[in-house]
């Protein structure tokens, strides 16, 4: 046993030799192959110990990055009791017409993401294309969308019907009704009332609404017409034809302060209130280039949109070197607001009746 291991070194001793003379001649794979040693098991065993790390250099800070105590300063903000509940863009909108600009909204969502705090809470609705209703508003009172949702009252099986109507231009609820009920007498009534106490042409005015039992009766179809309006309906089982709405009813039922359950009638009417208040007068809305409602429909939003002009002018006085495509400018106002707008359309086309 002993002479055979010793025989068995001193063949892989002679063996190494011999494919180190060879190497510098033929190359290291040719000598391998002719002693018989496999090329990848020889520089396995020859590896060589890996480099040690290199010293990681500490990063160095952009120029036009937020100092640590602006940086503080955001998120002390963005976390603070006024606006924990809002979105960074409407943060953003707020403080702008107030004067104050701390950073663009993409730093604040930038800054969020950093601490793990930005994330979606809702799934999204997917439909599949189909043949669409087209709908262009370019002014207030000119297309209108309407709809009835349910708000659960104090017991089980016991509902109260929020009937809104709301101008897709401006984004401007011109009329609410809170109801015991769902009815065509209910709707006849509220869709006069709310036609009447606006200074609309009916001639231009277009209403749309989904396929709903009330919204498709015939007594209500009778209403528009006697009104001389024009009346317009989404697709069967597709909200998405009838968006402004959903959306508006989205952010109602996903208010910090919405209600699981309202206890009477009057207090449904009082929460409403109060959040139409605030929809029109306080909510920056995104499609209309975070203006409220109240401002775009009674054509004040280009006054604000000049003062917002100013204060991002002041920002980029004090620190040019953070705006890197040059002054920064405001949102753009909307010109046409559309319900399912067309591929190839006339840009100016009116509303389809």
């Amino acid at each position: 046993m002993g002479t055979s291991g010793g025989f068995g070194e001193a063949f892989e001793a002679a063996r190494e030799r011999a494919l180190e003379d060879l190497t510098p001649t033929i190359g290291r794979a040719r000598a391998c192959a002719a002693v018989g040693v496999n090329r990848a098991t020889w520089y396995r065993r020859h590896r060589l110990s890996p480099a040690p790390p290199r010293p990681t250099r500490e990063r160095k800070r952009h120029p036009r990055a937020l100092t640590a105590d602006e940086r503080a300063t955001v998120v002390a903000t963005l976390n603070s009791p006024r606006f924990a509940d809002s979105a960074p863009a409407q943060i953003w909108a707020t403080l702008l017409d107030e004067g104050v600009h701390l950073c663009s909204e993409s730093t604040m969502y930038r800054i969020l993401r950093e601490r793990g705090e930005v994330r979606e809470r809702r799934r999204q609705a997917t439909h599949p294309p189909r043949v669409k209703p087209e709908l262009m508003a370019d002014a207030p009172n000119t297309v209108w969308s309407w709809d009835v949702t349910k708000l659960r009252g104090p017991d089980r099986r016991v509902f109260f019907c929020l009937y809104t109507m709301i101008d897709i231009y401006s984004r401007y609820t011109v009329g609410w009704m809170v109801a015991d009920r769902e009815h065509e007498e209910l709707a006849r009534q509220f869709v006069t009332e709310t036609v009447t106490r606006h200074d609309a042409d009916e001639t231009r005015l277009t209403i749309h609404a989904d396929r709903g039992a009330i919204q498709t009766a015939k007594s209500v179809a009778e209403l528009m017409a006697e009104l001389g309006v024009s009346r317009s309906h989404s697709r069967p089982k597709t909200s998405n034809d009838n968006p402004y709405s959903e959306s508006q009813y989205k952010t109602l039922k996903y208010r910090p302060d919405y209600p699981t359950r309202f206890a009477s009638i009057t207090h449904a009417r009082e929460w409403g209130a109060e959040f139409f208040d605030w929809y029109h007068h306080d909510h920056r809305h995104s499609g209309i280039g975070y203006h409220t409602p109240h401002d775009m429909h009674h054509g004040l939003a280009e006054v604000v949109r000049e003062v917002r002009a100013g204060t991002l002018a002041d920002a980029y006085r004090d620190h040019p070197e953070r705006f890197v495509h040059g002054p920064p400018e405001p949102p753009r106002i909307p010109t046409h607001a559309w319900i399912n707008k067309p591929t190839e359309h006339r840009e100016h086309a009116p509303a389809q009746r």
